[in-house]
């Protein structure tokens, strides 16, 4: 059963706006297992994953039901890539299935979160 849905769409200047401003906003948003892979990638692909896990985590929050804050916070929210480069959510403070989606052109990213309950 659907528990919720949550889509983002978060222009890409904006995060690197947010990156040249505050150099700690990396360790903010990413956890360590995300800031390993975001390490591994260099120039607009750093910046497209960075902007994709932020997106994703805004999308996650509205599926939850409460936005990032106190609630639920970005490191309560772990998204890695997979070997074939899709996003897989490994940590989340819900118990059911997260299925993730992620794209992006060279100016904007688009995140989607569905939040399925399941009675395993």
């Amino acid at each position: 059963m659907i528990k919720g849905i949550g889509i983002d769409i978060t222009e890409i200047k904006r995060i690197q706006e947010m990156l040249q401003k505050h150099p700690q906003f990396v360790s903010k948003v990413l956890t360590p297992a995300e800031k390993k892979q975001y390490e591994q990638l260099g120039g607009p692909r750093a910046l497209e994953y960075l902007a994709g896990r932020w997106s994703l985590k805004e999308s996650f929050s509205k599926a939850y039901g409460t936005g990032i804050g106190s609630a639920v916070g970005f490191q309560d929210i772990e998204i890695v890539d997979n070997e074939l480069g899709a996003p897989v959510v490994t940590k989340a403070p819900f118990e059911g299935r997260v299925h993730a989606s992620v794209s992006h052109t060279a100016v904007n990213v688009i995140t989607e979160i569905l939040l399925e309950e399941t009675n395993d």
